[in-house]
């Protein structure tokens, strides 16, 4: 998930505050990690996911590559073999490891990497110092500082993967502030639509944004309304009861063939234990909450649901549209992640006449398919590679989720995953059409 204007990056921000974020980032992948054994860190469960360890060190590819290998006098790589072993899509950098084969690199050992990663950041603190005022180096940092909170998530949506497969069932994380609360009730709120500015705004976003949230342009959206806030595990709950499963006229074709081929009867990590149903969290398995944010459902999943509720998934201009009309939206560097749960939390009772937790509970996803917005070009060389070349046969999601780092939630930041993805925190809000 890379792919960035580095352009637009906040190029007035100072050297002593570019080298503070640098830090306070690099510090939180290691601290995401802590919890996690050496064979931990070693696994790969599947080919979508990808080790701790290859994490840690992929970031830290990206600045010795993009960065380093620019700016340092004399350059020399860390370990010349890292330059195949840890470059995930980057076709104009040269060969890749196979992506399936990542937990096959048993050496370098994890201790290996952290020295990788500490080597490198000692030369970057010196490059920084060194091109205190060059605007382009603050923009290549600030993208790399990005692409590393992308992977601290997908590091702890992998090692959840990785976990639920351990007969232990030992958690990740030992703190569960799920509280007891007078459960929201699902209300509408209806927008007029209209003509609005589409993509990435300063002013409310951030100084950075990747590239495929630009340009912004205009688009006309049709009255609609949106539930006020994201589907629950105990409605989905009654979805599953009322057969949801077993119906295919609720299920688009590709869906239901999905369905059947992997016999599937609940979400992701959903197991029963008796006559209720319990799930795998980063905190060990726990009782379903009901009125918890429903997470981990594929498209397939989501787009039944709503068809079975009566109602739809809404547009990405139409999410975007709410979102930026609401009174408490999210400050750039708000931190979601860190909460404690690492898993979608209740809402609390809003006395706001507008929807709530549309910002970091669950991504929600949307029935856009994931394409260039207008008078979109992707940007030149390898470091613009991601984003445009991805833009085929993936939806959209929104909002942000439990394990999105701070400063990584805006209103205009699209995600995008394809429609049988699962091990994302992905969940739903519904529309309709008024």
């Amino acid at each position: 998930m890379t792919g960035v204007r580095p352009d637009i990056a906040p190029q007035a921000m100072s050297h002593s505050t570019l080298a503070g974020r640098y830090r306070q980032v690099r510090d939180m992948s290691l601290a995401l990690a802590a919890p996690l054994t050496d064979e931990d860190c070693q696994v790969q469960s599947m080919p979508d996911a990808s080790p701790t360890k290859w994490h840690l060190a992929h970031v830290t590819w990206f600045f010795e590559t993009f960065i380093l290998e620019r700016f340092e006098p004399a350059f020399e790589p860390f370990d010349a073999a890292f330059r195949v072993l840890f470059n995930s899509y980057y076709h104009g950098i040269g060969e890749r490891h196979p992506r399936p084969q990542r937990g096959l690199i048993t050496r370098p050992t994890l201790a290996e990497v952290k020295r990788y990663r500490a080597n490198v950041d000692e030369r970057m603190a010196a490059v920084m110092a060194a091109h205190a005022g060059d605007a382009t180096l603050h923009g290549l940092v600030t993208l790399g500082l990005h692409h590393e909170q992308q992977h601290q998530e997908l590091l702890l949506t992998d090692i959840k993967h990785v976990l639920s497969f351990n007969p232990t069932h030992r958690p990740y994380a030992r703190r569960w502030p799920i509280r007891i609360v007078h459960p929201e009730p699902q209300r509408w709120h209806g927008c007029e639509g209209g003509l609005f500015e589409m993509g990435h705004d300063a002013a409310h976003d951030g100084d950075f944004c990747f590239d495929n949230e630009t340009p912004r342009h205009p688009v006309h959206v049709g009255p609609f309304e949106l539930a006020s806030r994201p589907v629950s595990y105990g409605e989905y709950l009654a979805f599953m009861d009322d057969g949801g499963y077993r119906r295919p006229e609720l299920w688009l074709s590709m869906g239901w063939d999905w369905v059947q081929a992997g016999r599937r009867e609940a979400p992701l990590y959903w197991e029963r234990d008796g006559g209720r149903w319990r799930n795998h969290t980063l905190q060990g398995v726990v009782e379903i909450d009901p009125h918890t944010p429903v997470c981990h459902l594929s498209y397939f999943e989501a787009d039944a649901f709503a068809r079975w509720a009566g109602a739809r998934l809404p547009t990405e201009a139409e999410w975007e549209l709410a979102a930026r009309r609401l009174a408490h939206a999210p400050a750039p560097h708000d931190n979601f992640a860190d909460r404690g749960a690492f898993h979608p939390l209740p809402a609390a009772t809003s006395s706001a006449d507008e929807p709530v937790q549309m910002f970091g509970d669950v991504w929600e996803w949307t029935q856009s398919s994931y394409s260039p917005y207008p008078r979109f070009k992707p940007l030149p060389g390898a470091v613009g590679e991601y984003n445009g070349k991805f833009m085929c046969n993936q939806l959209v999601l929104r909002g942000g989720s439990c394990a999105t780092p701070a400063g990584h939630v805006r209103a205009g930041y699209r995600n995008f995953f394809p429609p049988d993805a699962q091990w994302q925190f992905s969940g739903l809000r519904l529309a309709r059409d008024l």
